[in-house]
């Protein structure tokens, strides 16, 4: 009986977790924070089979579900992610840790590049517009996750049952 009503608080502290994690991972999307805020850490498979970390922006985001970073097609990512689409995402602070793994996917289609485009890139720093070729959406999908909060120790893990893998 006992170990029911662990299981019980350790869904129910598991579910304010993830609640927590989305609800700061979608504060984080569209470049709100500013700063180093926002950042998270996209790790691709690189072409000699190692995890290669680097960090993006979030430009949009479900929670702990999805993730989408804007990046340039020249970079090379859109190749590895089409050798091996295994990914990883960590976003981190002194106050918590975010690790969520799952699988990426490159694309350049114009729908979702309207639904990535936001008016602070009509500074044209990067690209020339919503059609500029050489843009790049990184859309991650999470399988499984790790989040571990420092201020009250709370963590939860495990498989995302929105994408079951």
């Amino acid at each position: 009986m006992l170990i029911g009503c662990f299981v019980f608080h350790q869904d129910e502290m598991s579910q304010e977790v993830i609640t927590r994690a989305t609800k700061l991972i979608n504060s984080m999307a569209e470049y709100k924070l500013g700063g180093m805020e926002g950042y998270a850490a996209l790790s691709l498979i690189d072409d000699n089979g190692y995890p290669s970390a680097t960090t993006f922006c979030i430009t949009r985001a479900d929670g702990i579900n999805w993730l989408t970073f804007n990046t340039a097609t020249d970079r090379g990512y859109a190749e590895r992610i089409s050798k091996n689409n295994k990914a990883c995402v960590c976003i981190n602070s002194s106050g918590y840790t975010i690790n969520l793994v799952g699988t990426a996917e490159a694309l350049t289609d114009m729908e979702t590049k309207k639904e990535n485009w936001l008016p602070m890139f009509e500074d044209g720093v990067h690209w020339s517009g919503v059609d500029d070729p050489t843009l790049l959406i990184i859309r991650f999908t999470t399988e499984r996750y790790t989040i571990t909060f420092a201020d009250d120790g709370k963590y939860a893990t495990g498989n995302n049952s929105k994408n079951p893998s």
